[in-house]
């Protein structure tokens, strides 16, 4: 198992930042290898994602979540095996630090190879300055769901 750990002060206030990542079918605008997802419902969605030019399709389910503190989910079915949670922190009132934190089991040789490497956490720590940009340049969530997920 191969565990990222990536953090990023995004000046943004922390209901802002959470409340966009709460928005799944948005992720695509910076999450780079994120080609799609379909929000099923609260707690269940359908990720498309292309990686080194293989295309894997999961499901993800929420497994906790709280409003401006964090959102865990696990992958469930599908052609790829993890788990993570992002946390907000509150740092001042316009700036929010994002952590993200992600266990995966990397399948085949490119991914292990990869794995190696550190291409994962060189691809989240990236998706992170994406989010970063998004959210400073429209200062403003695109939606919000402010729904508790108990663990």
């Amino acid at each position: 198992m191969v565990q990222i750990i990536e953090t990023i002060d995004v000046h943004v206030p922390i209901d802002v930042a959470y409340n966009q990542w709460t928005q799944f079918e948005s992720f695509p605008e910076f999450l780079d290898e994120v080609e799609s997802i379909r929000q099923i419902d609260d707690t269940h969605n359908r990720w498309i994602v292309k990686v080194g030019g293989a295309t894997r399709e999961f499901d993800a389910e929420i497994t906790e979540q709280h409003p401006d503190e964090r959102v865990a989910w696990k992958s469930v079915g599908g052609d790829t095996e993890h788990a993570g949670v992002v946390t907000f922190h509150k740092i001042e009132d316009l700036t929010t630090r994002v952590t993200v934190q992600i266990d995966w089991e990397p399948e085949g040789l490119l991914e292990k190879v990869g794995a190696l490497v550190g291409a994962g956490s060189h691809a989240v720590k990236k998706d992170l300055k994406n989010f970063k940009e998004f959210m400073e340049k429209r200062g403003a969530e695109t939606g919000a769901w402010r729904g508790d997920v108990k663990a």
